[in-house]
């Protein structure tokens, strides 16, 4: 239902935003010796789906776990909507999912196979991962923890 709400009259990122931080965070990645250059080469090429020309929704933006309240089997509430914005459905998808593979076939299951497309979730979980990797380390994060940014990008290999 939150995808289907009425959209914000504020624009999302464009693709060309998000591909230029993308670039940038790639670049710094390697040229800080972060991660290697193959792990970043291949999951910037896996990212490049999510630059597909998706039908904006209304998209929360931070759509994680904590964010969803559930009673029983229905959702009663989405908190926290300071990110949304016009955006990919499957962005939110990948956010509430990331780190979390195994739950996909649940997530799929409830949303509706239909609308759901596993190669742009993939896509996202590498780019939100590339992404946010120096805000991470910047800000005395380990991206590199169990289950974070830097296994999502070597179960991509």
């Amino acid at each position: 239902m939150l995808h289907d709400a009425p959209l914000p009259p504020w624009p999302g990122r464009s693709r060309e935003e998000i591909a230029s931080h993308l670039d940038a965070e790639c670049e710094w990645l390697i040229t800080n010796g972060v991660l290697p250059t193959d792990l970043v080469t291949r999951n910037r090429e896996i990212a490049e789906a999510a630059l597909w020309p998706w039908t904006p929704v209304f998209a929360h933006g931070d759509l994680q776990i904590t964010h969803v309240f559930v009673a029983g089997d229905k959702i009663t509430g989405v908190i926290d909507r300071s990110e949304a914005s016009q955006g990919d459905a499957m962005f939110d998808l990948a956010s509430l999912t990331l780190g979390h593979e195994e739950r996909l076939g649940d997530l799929v299951a409830g949303y509706g196979a239909a609308d759901v497309d596993l190669e742009v979730i993939r896509a996202w979980w590498s780019l939100r991962s590339l992404g946010a990797a120096r805000w991470l380390v910047e800000h005395g994060f380990d991206p590199d923890s169990p289950g974070c940014e830097f296994d999502v990008l070597r179960a991509a290999m």
